[in-house]
């Protein structure tokens, strides 16, 4: 089922709104008023009120779902020119001609129209890097062995553990430093002699 609206006297050139207009025939409405959100055109906002009417009525007037309307005609026609002046040199006028528009939308419901998506680029997918596993130790001694690249185990303690890791674990770990810094000590009197204690009685 058809259902229309139509805004008139849009003061918007027909050019102009057509460039907006070309972009949204056939679109689900839905799709067709995100696009004219997005529309950096002033034009866009126009044809964004026509087709919400036009929704409007479809759903009020005749009951229909809102997610099933399809935009089937969108005409832009001209309207009356309204002809203004603007003096210039020498006693002339210099002619102005706002242009106004009629915006005409037609909207059906099509069930189970999907919004129509960008397709998907057949471009290859990028090449993986292949993973690098860790290398087995080597244990073939001998030409056989260096010529694989096999680096020779290192030798172990009868625990099981290499030499040098068993060295470390018995040796014992060095004990930290402490940062504290140590205050001198007060250097005590010295005791008196008796050579000293002497001369001071025979002074008295």
């Amino acid at each position: 089922m058809e259902v229309q609206a139509q805004a008139r006297w849009v003061r918007s050139t027909p050019r102009k709104v057509r460039f907006v207009a070309d972009t949204l025939r056939g679109l689900p409405v839905a799709e067709a008023l995100a696009a004219c959100q997005f529309n950096p055109r002033s034009a866009a906002r126009d044809v964004a009120k026509v087709i919400r009417s036009a929704q409007a009525n479809a759903e009020h007037n005749f009951n229909l779902d809102k997610d099933d309307l399809v935009l089937k005609e969108l005409r832009v026609e001209a309207g009356p020119i309204l002809k203004r002046g603007q003096p210039r040199a020498m006693g002339r006028l210099f002619s102005i001609f706002k242009r106004t528009s009629h915006i005409t939308v037609v909207v059906e419901d099509r069930p189970g129209v999907s919004p129509r998506r960008r397709p998907v680029s057949g471009l290859p997918p990028a090449p993986q890097a292949p993973s690098r596993a860790p290398a087995a130790r080597g244990t073939a001694t001998g030409p056989a062995g260096a010529e694989a690249g096999a680096a020779p185990a290192p030798p172990e303690a009868p625990s099981g553990r290499p030499v040098a890791a068993a060295q470390a674990a018995e040796e014992p770990a060095p004990a930290a430093r402490s940062t504290r810094t140590r205050r001198p000590r007060a250097k005590s009197a010295p005791a008196d002699t008796p050579e000293k204690e002497k001369k001071e009685k025979k002074s008295k």
